[in-house]
């Protein structure tokens, strides 16, 4: 008999059997690894199987290459304001996706699941969207792809840095930049090395901006060869945080 205990964060569950459901969850020290759950689909249950939930899972199975079954305890939900919240609800939405599609199932990613600890725990706060992008960013780089967001890719100046190579993910100062900055992405302020010193949170358009760079790569580097692409809820995110940019501009030139 295989068996394990670990502590994880509950990505997605999607019904099995009879009332069963599969869970898929990203653990402290074995990766993202799925496992059944009887009864899963109960409304016992359902909560415990929100995405981003914390948990306590014991997996067995009778050889380690089986799915396996999981009993699992909660050891806490979300908080409300983040079920509250329909934009920090579809973050953490995506966020999940993201892990449950790009990451290898039993591979150890440690640094992942603390980040995306990290990430929800960021969502209770009002000051999130930066977070959520630098997570993104931490994604791309724990899956082999680097962002080189600290020196300009043609040698210019590192305190003009202001776009990035949608084709190297390096950034580009202004004056190297200046040619041809159409084909090239905004590197949102608060990813610029002296704000990113000082802390900065970066205002809507600016995350916006750091959510189409990094949809750019996500697309082009991670789900380039995954037959469904990149996770509908994180295409969802970016359309609902591109709204809700849009609203809050409305607003403000009401009282202009």
């Amino acid at each position: 008999m295989e068996k394990w205990t670990d502590q994880g964060i509950v990505l997605s569950a999607r019904p099995h059997g009879e009332g069963g459901a599969v869970v898929s969850l990203i653990t402290e020290n074995h990766g993202r690894h799925a496992g059944y759950v009887h009864g899963g689909m109960s409304s016992a249950k359902r909560n415990l199987l929100q995405a981003g939930t914390f948990v306590q899972c014991d997996w067995h199975s009778r050889v380690s290459e089986n799915l396996g079954s999981y009993a699992l305890e909660a050891e806490h939900g979300l908080s409300p304001d983040i079920m509250q919240d329909s934009l920090k609800l579809a973050a953490l939405l995506s966020a999940c996706s993201l892990c449950d599609a790009a990451l290898p199932e039993r591979e150890g990613h440690a640094g992942l699941y603390h980040g995306l600890q990290a990430l929800i725990e960021a969502l209770e706060g009002e000051h999130w969207g930066a977070v959520y992008v630098m997570w993104e960013i931490s994604l791309l780089r724990e899956l082999g792809f680097r962002l080189e967001l600290d020196k300009c890719a043609g040698g210019g100046d590192v305190a003009t840095l202001c776009y990035v190579s949608p084709k190297s993910g390096r950034a580009v100062s202004k004056a190297q930049a200046a040619p041809y900055k159409e084909k090239l992405f905004t590197l949102p302020n608060f990813l610029r090395p002296e704000s990113a010193r000082d802390g900065e949170a970066g205002n809507m358009e600016d995350i916006l901006a750091g959510l189409k760079m990094t949809a750019h790569f996500l697309e082009h580097w991670v789900f380039t060869h995954h037959s469904k692409g990149v996770p509908e809820p994180r295409v969802m995110f970016e359309e609902r945080y591109t709204r809700g940019l849009s609203s809050t501009i409305s607003r403000r030139d009401q009282f202009l």
